[in-house]
């Protein structure tokens, strides 16, 4: 995953840490600032702790809060449990068995990242509910009337949990697959000899060697389905994050929401440190891998018709039955979403994401030439701590944002009047310079990952060479760094263009007025109950979605062991899903 607890193990440094070189000293003062920049809209959120309320807290605490709670905890609950079972489950069939499909399999399974939650939310919303073709067709073969028919409600705790179960297993699958193709079969062949069933070798030996893998891939979800907003909100599930937004908006309270952001916050951190203790100090390595590879266990007849359609069954769930479905709403009538507005849609989100990703890739390329070569001093570990920005839920950095941003306006404001005896209306707070400053908290991880690991793959010597020919730092990283990172920078801007194309409650909070994305515009159709024209938005959002996905998960079929370790990493970063 992009941010993991460990993180802040090495940030801290400790005893044995390498003493700095006075080169390092040059380039503390620029990595304490950036991370001062990404732990900013954090530390205003800890400013509001005890501030007065009016009442407000209270009158949650004793009504909806504990509903709240309950729902999150019960939300994150399930689709851990979901995304375990199918993540780990369709992992091990498609590494360890030969059965027919696996080839397409194998990468199809990690096509569900490519649609955003909130989209998979208004595909299965029209699918399932009483006017959708399965109610329709059930009702057509049994004869039963709207009344008579009972059918599970979509718009539910169920439903959601169903809906973030299917789009979010693949950040489990990907991992745990990772860790398999690391596994030697001689440990299972072992326990075969022992007695053990297919089954059971899986139970006992498979799934405890990839637990730190899993466990790590489960914190992942857990976090995204706390900080989930458009699916939750659009099943009217009560959750911190949908109870953040309500707090800012319908009671007008930041002092309330910066609190109810802060207990998020402290949801995420508490599921960081869970993931840290469960993996523990647990090491798992064999050397004997390539024995895994030999062959794979061959599967016919029955079973491997059973493992084909259990592979297949989460590619149609979470990919090719809610696209099919868009694609129908999208096409079947004639909608409100004229050509021109489509078009200043796309527009507006192709500038934000542009914008975007040039700003991020700019900050985290910086980044990762101030942490220099040795990762165990004091720059680097302050680049890396920055990455933690992207543990933060995207409801709340809006808030934390807004709050900054509102204190500068208003101390610009106060000199300007009394330097010239004129203020300046506020020109950060709903801006587009907001936003941006949103993405490069939320997506710089991203960015950073890409570029570090290139980093990794570029030898010292060519640097020294450059330097001993005569080429100052600067020249010699523009003629031979970027060169060799050109894949990794290409990499890393299409990832924060994408990511940013889907982000949903950063940008519905920070965006200017009058400014629409395509993800925004999908959402206030979806929540007027205009699903059919929110198809047409959200079918562009899931294309864009398709490229960093097929072009990464290419990589997953290498034969090496790390290449898989790096498609895990670079997949898992995408951050596909936007949090939203």
């Amino acid at each position: 995953m992009a941010v993991s607890s460990s993180t802040f193990d090495r940030v801290a440094g400790g005893a044995g840490s390498a003493p700095l070189r006075p080169a390092a000293l040059v380039r503390v003062l620029p990595a304490a600032l950036l991370v001062l920049v990404v732990a900013a809209p954090i530390l205003v959120l800890v400013t509001y702790v005890g501030q007065p309320d009016e009442g407000l807290w209270a009158h949650l605490a004793a009504t909806v809060l504990f509903g709240h709670l309950r729902d999150t905890a019960l939300l994150a609950l399930g689709v851990a449990i979901g995304t375990a079972s199918v993540g780990a489950g369709t992992a091990w069939l498609v590494t360890l068995y030969r059965f027919p499909g696996r080839r397409i399999l194998n990468w199809a399974l990690v096509l569900p990242l490519a649609m955003p939650t909130y989209v998979l939310a208004y595909a299965w919303t029209d699918l399932l509910q009483v006017t959708g073709p399965v109610q329709r067709l059930l009702r057509a073969l049994t004869g039963l009337s709207v009344q008579e028919l009972w059918f599970p409600e979509i718009r539910s705790l169920g439903g959601a949990v169903f809906v973030l179960t299917f789009a979010l297993y693949p950040y489990v699958y990907i991992l745990c697959r990772a860790a398999f193709l690391e596994q030697s079969q001689c440990a299972l062949e072992v326990s075969r000899t022992l007695g053990c069933g297919a089954g059971e070798a899986f139970r006992r030996v498979g799934l405890p060697l990839a637990r730190p893998a899993m466990a790590a891939g489960l914190a992942f979800v857990v976090m995204e389905t706390m900080a989930d907003f458009g699916a939750v909100k659009h099943f009217e599930v009560g959750t911190l994050t949908t109870a953040i937004y309500r707090a800012w908006y319908a009671l007008g309270s930041p002092v309330v929401a910066a609190q109810l952001a802060l207990l998020l916050l402290a949801a995420v951190a508490a599921t960081l440190a869970v993931e840290r203790w469960a993996r523990g100090r647990a090491r798992f390595s064999i050397g004997t891998v390539h024995i895994f590879r030999k062959r794979r266990v061959p599967l016919g007849g029955l079973p491997g018709l059973a493992a084909c359609l259990l592979c297949a069954l989460p590619v149609l769930v979470g990919f090719v039955l809610p696209v099919l479905g868009l694609v129908a709403m999208a096409t079947g009538e004639q909608h409100e979403l004229s050509a021109a507005r489509l078009l200043e849609l796309t527009l507006n989100t192709v500038k934000l994401a542009g914008l975007a990703s040039l700003l991020v890739v700019g900050v985290a390329l910086a980044g990762v030439f101030l942490a220099g070569r040795d990762r165990t001093e004091l720059p680097a570990r302050l680049v890396r701590f920055a990455t933690l920005g992207y543990a933060v839920p995207g409801a709340v950095v809006a808030v934390g944002l807004l709050l900054l941003l509102g204190w500068l306006d208003r101390t610009l404001d106060g000199l300007l009047r009394e330097l010239l005896g004129r203020g300046l209306p506020w020109v950060l707070t709903g801006s587009i310079a907001g936003v941006l400053y949103g993405y490069l908290v939320r997506f710089y991880a991203v960015a950073h990952n890409s570029l570090d690991a290139g980093m990794a793959k570029v030898s010292p010597a060519l640097l020294d060479v450059a330097r001993v020919l005569g080429d100052r730092p600067l020249r010699a990283a523009r003629r031979v760094h970027l060169p060799l990172l050109r894949p990794s920078l290409l990499t890393a801007l299409l990832l924060v263009v994408v990511d940013a194309m889907k982000e949903l409650p950063a940008t519905l909070i920070l965006r200017p007025f009058d400014f629409d994305t395509l993800a925004i515009e999908a959402y206030h159709l979806a929540s007027t109950e205009r699903l059919y024209a929110a198809a047409l938005p959200s079918l562009v959002i899931v294309a864009a979605g398709l490229a960093p996905v097929v072009l990464l998960c290419r990589m997953l079929d290498r034969r090496r062991p790390n290449m898989g370790r790096a498609a895990a990493a670079a997949l898992t970063s995408s951050r596909t899903d936007p949090r939203a």
